[in-house]
C-alpha cells in the first residue's frame, strides 16, 4: 500500500509524507502521482518529487524554502543535509 504525501501547491517540488517511509516504498500524492522513495524518510519529512539540481530552489507551499546544496534525486529525503538557505 502506498504511503500518502501532501503537496500543497502545483509548483512544489517536494511533498510531506504522512507516515514513515522506507527505501523502495511508493509515495502517492492526491491525483495519483507517485514517486519511489530512495531512502528512509520520517513522518512529516519532505520527499523530492522530481530531481533537483545543486543550487536549484526547493519549493514548498509554492514558496522557495532554500537551495539544494547537492543534487537531489526524485524520491530522496530533503532536509538540512541537502538543503541550504535561499542565498
Amino acid at each position: 500500500m502506498p504511503v500518502q504525501a501532501i503537496r500543497m501547491d502545483a509548483r512544489d517540488n517536494v511533498a510531506v509524507v504522512t507516515a514513515d517511509v522506507q527505501p523502495g516504498d511508493v509515495v502517492e500524492l492526491a491525483g495519483g502521482a507517485k514517486v519511489r522513495a530512495t531512502e528512509a524518510i520520517p513522518r512529516g519529512g519532505k520527499v523530492a518529487l522530481t530531481a533537483i539540481s545543486v543550487g536549484e530552489m526547493v519549493v514548498r507551499y509554492g514558496e522557495d524554502i532554500g537551495r539544494a546544496t547537492e543534487d537531489i534525486a526524485a524520491g530522496q529525503h530533503v532536509h538540512t543535509h541537502n538543503l541550504g538557505d535561499r542565498r
